[in-house]
């Protein structure tokens, strides 16, 4: 099926010398059958460089909307992603719940077959197998950038938006 809606979800970095900017396109198909498009992750780049690797990221893919992290940064997150693409939809959430804790919904999508990736992202599906139910993060790398990205996304476009879409039992 084609895609009915795409989104980039992103975990910003706190600087440019920490962590990486997760930036993963999920898009949804009329069955509600998760793809993951793209996994467009960087390192070491300023605010105003993540934001433009972001906005390149949504136009490729025609998203709908980015899902974005506000955590590490609140309103100067959405304030370089405007920048970056003026028209781009920006959603800021905010993390309360441990990255594991807040991934066991999408692990259940993909448990049962409704997740699937257009391409091998090693990166990030390493990231993915170490986020450890009723843990937190077991690595590798300090923090799980690329898949709280995807996680953001998947929320999005799973239990976030109430429109036509939604996951049903094959």
């Amino acid at each position: 099926d084609e895609p009915v809606r795409v989104v980039v979800g992103v975990d910003p970095p706190a600087s440019a010398e920490g962590d990486a900017c997760g930036i993963v396109a999920v898009a949804v198909d009329g069955l509600g059958r998760l793809e993951v498009l793209e996994d467009a992750s960087v390192a070491g780049l300023s605010p105003e460089g993540w934001a433009l690797a972001v906005a390149a990221c949504a136009d490729r893919h025609g998203a709908d909307r980015v899902v974005a992290e506000k955590n590490q940064g609140g309103d100067m997150v959405e304030s370089v992603l405007r920048a970056a693409a003026v028209a781009m939809p920006v959603r800021l959430v905010h993390a309360s719940r441990g990255k594991a804790a807040r991934a066991e919904p999408v692990a259940a999508l993909y448990e049962r077959g409704h997740v699937r990736h257009a391409a091998a992202f090693v990166a990030l599906e390493d990231e993915l197998c170490g986020l450890v139910r009723g843990g937190d993060y077991a690595g590798p790398g300090r923090s799980p950038d690329r898949a709280d990205a995807l996680v953001w996304a998947a929320w999005e476009l799973v239990f976030g938006w109430k429109g036509e879409v939604g996951v049903r039992k094959p």
